[in-house]
């Protein structure tokens, strides 16, 4: 019985060998992953930017200002004149957070009473927002125990009050659930899309459809059309249990919403026409489709910033659809973002669409010659 379960394990691991496809899959993959991941996958928060309104113009709020700005966390980009420019800064995402000194600050402090410092962070990523507040409360602990040793008694009570926008109490199923929506449509797009063609040819009816009066751009629409149809009515489905399941607020409209929806898996839909005209076997379909997955999750935004990803892995975003979708599904939720403001992320959604797919029918063509 072992030799026989040896003698399989054998032949398996030849016949991979032997295919330089299957050897190509088994090396490369693994080594992008390690960069993507090494790279991307950072919780990390370096040279926030952040702004500060300084109503108190003394020697302790410019201490203070001190110690944020030499932080290695923060990075002062803005000092403002009045509480105006605050919504804009954060609006625009120009900055992450917003550091308000009361102007009662210094008295406060000399006084022994509760000196407040307003931090006024974007929280439409609550995982972020959360890390600022604590980096901002370390900063401001480290200042009021410096400022009480200084002057040989306790440390005054310097406390932060926290202010988020977008999403008040900084629930993280307000930023992780719409992402969902973006991740399970690519996934089941992919997938369906993917396997579409390897499964005609690894069955064998693949020659029989060739000799059908359809053409071959037919044959390429009426494998790629259902991957989209699933696409959108799979994203309908998670959109509604978003927003009626787990109360995330759509502030948007569904116009914005489902054009990007479209345009996102009309460009995933022509990446998984690719892999399908490539592979041969479902086998080699699924590897592919695993192979551009991870990556683009990763280089999406979805759980990592992009803005701390080195500037050659946020260029190779660019790339990916889902990175733009991303954009779309948050700002449409948390923002009630419109069509007009979301122009330049419909766009470069169109254009892999069009490349994807005018590549997947080449590639159709090419293989069926």
């Amino acid at each position: 019985m072992f030799h026989q379960v040896l003698a399989l394990i054998v032949k398996e691991l030849l016949a991979v060998l032997r295919d330089a496809k299957s050897r190509m899959v088994l090396i490369g993959p693994p080594l992008i992953q390690l960069l993507v991941f090494g790279y991307g996958a950072t919780f990390d928060l370096n040279h926030v930017p952040m702004a500060i309104y300084d109503q108190d113009p003394s020697a302790a709020s410019r201490e203070l200002v001190a110690r944020f700005a030499g932080s290695p966390t923060f990075q002062v980009v803005a000092r403002l004149r009045s509480g105006e420019q605050i919504d804009d800064l954060i609006d625009s995402r120009q900055v992450a957070l917003v550091l308000v000194i009361d102007r009662r600050f210094t008295r406060d402090l000399l006084t022994h009473r509760p000196a407040a410092v307003q931090a006024i962070v974007d929280g439409r990523n609550s995982n972020t927002a959360l890390l600022i507040q604590g980096y901002a409360n370390t900063i401001l602990s480290d200042f009021s125990l410096s400022w009480g040793a200084a002057r040989g008694g306790p440390a005054p009570p310097a406390v932060l009050d926290l202010r988020a926008r977008y999403n008040p109490s900084l629930n993280s199923h307000w930023f992780i659930i719409p992402g969902i929506v973006a991740l399970l449509t690519q996934v089941v797009t992919l997938l369906v899309v993917g396997l579409s063609v390897a499964r005609e040819r690894e069955a064998g009816t693949f020659d029989q459809l060739l000799v059908t009066p359809l053409r071959q751009i037919d044959i390429l629409l009426g494998k790629g059309l259902p991957g989209v149809l699933i696409g959108v009515l799979e994203a309908s489905v998670i959109i509604a249990a978003t927003v009626w399941w787990f109360n995330v607020p759509l502030r948007g409209g569904l116009l914005p919403l489902y054009l990007g929806l479209f345009l996102f898996v009309i460009a995933v839909t022509g990446i998984g026409l690719m892999i399908s005209s490539l592979a041969v076997t479902q086998q080699q379909a699924l590897l592919g489709a695993f192979l551009f997955m991870v990556p683009s999750i990763i280089l999406s935004g979805f759980a990592t910033p992009i803005a701390n990803m080195p500037d050659w892995m946020q260029t190779l975003t660019l790339l990916n659809p889902m990175r733009y979708f991303l954009v779309i599904v948050r700002k449409v939720f948390l923002e009630g973002t419109g069509m007009r403001a979301l122009a330049h992320q419909y766009w470069p959604m169109a254009v892999i669409g069009i490349v994807s797919l005018a590549a997947a029918g080449w590639l159709f063509r090419r293989r069926v010659a």
